[in-house]
């Protein structure tokens, strides 16, 4: 008697969630609507957007040391005038009077007069892999206000290989960076320079952070893959269908 009434009032339940509409999964879904492996992608996504930029517009991507320059080569006048450091877009140096001064290379709009063809090369990668990494952060966030399903599917698969292709972009522009130490402007703060050889210079911190935060956008696309809600059915990176 108590069976038949546990089953009845099982198939009464049943039938009032069908009358309100409800799907069978929809409080797994209810309960998955944040998925942590997504907003975890989101977060990191928006934090490796924030360390690229900021390493990018640094000016301390090469620098010299002024006291152990001038202390090495204290019969050169010239090396221990005042300490230097380049960047993408900046250089910045320390006069006799200890100010610390930066400047753009050639102003602001005269990207043709940055001293080298390898760092114009390697400001336009950077920079272009950059915003691609923020296109695609945007993409991660709208992400998690959306329900799970195809679109779902597609935009974090789309996001994701936004990511994959930021990363080869970014990856080329650090790579081609150094082949500009032998312009003569650096050379004549950093003396015998050549590529991939920074002579009395050496790598800053602006430079070591940028290749950190490539590296970390590597993990980007695998966690986009796993991102969706639907975690039984991950997204498939090789295609947008």
């Amino acid at each position: 008697m108590h069976s038949l009434l546990g089953r009845e009032k099982k198939e009464e339940e049943a039938r009032f969630g069908i009358d309100l509409g409800l799907s069978p999964g929809f409080l797994p879904q209810a309960a998955t609507m944040f998925s942590c492996v997504g907003c975890f992608w989101v977060l990191l996504s928006s934090a490796l957007v924030a360390v690229c930029s900021f390493s990018f517009i640094s000016p301390a991507w090469i620098v010299k040391d002024q006291l152990r320059n001038s202390h090495q080569h204290h019969h050169h006048h010239a090396n221990s005038k005042e300490s230097v450091s380049f960047g993408l877009l900046w250089h910045c140096s320390e006069s006799l009077d200890h100010m610390y001064r930066c400047y753009t290379f050639g102003g602001l709009g005269k990207f043709a007069e940055i001293p080298s063809s390898s760092w114009q090369t390697s400001a336009v990668l950077c920079s272009g892999g950059c915003a691609l990494l923020a296109v695609s952060s945007l993409l991660a966030i709208i992400t998690i206000f959306l329900p799970s399903g195809g679109c779902e599917r597609r935009i974090c698969t789309l996001a994701g290989y936004m990511q994959m292709a930021a990363v080869f972009i970014m990856a080329s522009g650090l790579l081609v960076y150094p082949f500009g130490l032998n312009s003569s402007l650096v050379r004549s703060f950093c003396g015998d320079s050549d590529i991939y050889y920074a002579g009395e210079c050496q790598i800053g911190w602006g430079y070591m952070l940028a290749i950190v935060g490539v590296m970390l956008t590597v993990f980007l696309p695998f966690f986009a893959k796993y991102a969706p809600k639907e975690h039984l059915s991950p997204t498939p990176l090789p295609t947008l269908l």
